[in-house]
C-alpha cells in the first residue's frame, strides 16, 4: 500500500461522513427549513445525496428534490439564511461519531503525527461540532467550507494546510469517505484513503482511485504507523 517515498508526517481528515455521522443533523434541518415552505420532508437518504458540496449545494439539491425543479434563486437564499440559522442551533444534536475515530485519533496523536480536519462544513460549524462530540482537541487546524476561496474538491484547502503545518504535500496523507476528497487529494499531490461509510454519493469507493481503502480510523492508524516505520 504504497503512500509516498517519505514518511508521513501529518493528517487530514474530512469531518462529515468520516469523523462524525451527521445525517440526522442535516435531515432535521432541512426539513424544519421545508416545514416553514410547507415543503414535504425528505429521507435521511435523500438528504444524503445532497451532503458534500457546502452548505448551499445541499439546500439547493434538496429544494430540487422536493420541487422536482431547480429552485430559483431567490428561494436559495431564503431558505439557506433559515436553514443556517436551525443548523446552528442543532449542530451535534443528532450527530454520532464513527466506530473507531477516537481511537484512531490518540493513535495518530501518540505517534507525533499532526492532524488537521478539512471540510465543505462552514467554520462556524466545524470547530464547534468537534468540540461538542470530545474530537476537537486533536485538531491543530480546522479548515471549513468558508475559509478559503475555495473549497474541495479544489486542492487549495489540501495544500493551505499543508503549508500551515510548513510540510510538503508528499509528507501528508487525506482521509476521506467520496470522491469530492480523492479529487482534492490528487490535484493537492497528497496521497488518500478512504472509509468506506459515509456520504460517499452513491459511488463505491473502491471506483474513486483512493490509494487505499480503510475499514476504520483506527485501522487507518495502524497501517500508517507500519508504513512510517518501514520507509
Amino acid at each position: 500500500m504504497p503512500v509516498s517515498a517519505a514518511p508521513i508526517e501529518a493528517v487530514v481528515i474530512d469531518l462529515d461522513g468520516t469523523l462524525i455521522d451527521t445525517a440526522a443533523d442535516f435531515t432535521v434541518a432541512i426539513n424544519a427549513t421545508f416545514a416553514l415552505r410547507k415543503l414535504g420532508p425528505l429521507t435521511r437518504a435523500q438528504v444524503i445525496t445532497c451532503v458534500g458540496k457546502g452548505s448551499e449545494h445541499l439546500v439547493r439539491s434538496a429544494l430540487a428534490l422536493a420541487l422536482h425543479i431547480a429552485p430559483d434563486e431567490a428561494l436559495v437564499k431564503d431558505a439557506l439564511a433559515d436553514y443556517m440559522h436551525i443548523y446552528g442551533n442543532l449542530n451535534g444534536n443528532h450527530a454520532e461519531v464513527y466506530p473507531g475515530v477516537a481511537e484512531g485519533l490518540e493513535a495518530m496523536r501518540a505517534a507525533g503525527l499532526r492532524i488537521a480536519c478539512v471540510t465543505n462544513k462552514p467554520a462556524g460549524f466545524a470547530r464547534p461540532l468537534l468540540n461538542k462530540l470530545g474530537l476537537g482537541e486533536y485538531f491543530e487546524v480546522v479548515v471549513g467550507g468558508d475559509s478559503l476561496e475555495r473549497r474541495k474538491p479544489d486542492p487549495l484547502p489540501m495544500l493551505y494546510t499543508a503549508e500551515r503545518f510548513g510540510l510538503e504535500p508528499a509528507a501528508v496523507l487525506a482521509i476521506g469517505d467520496s470522491e469530492n476528497d480523492v479529487q482534492a487529494a490528487r490535484c493537492a499531490g497528497i496521497p488518500v484513503w478512504l472509509v468506506p461509510y459515509g456520504f460517499n454519493h452513491v459511488r463505491p469507493p473502491e471506483s474513486t482511485g483512493a490509494d487505499a481503502i480503510v475499514e476504520t480510523l483506527l485501522q487507518a492508524a495502524t497501517r500508517l504507523a507500519a508504513l512510517n516505520s518501514s520507509a
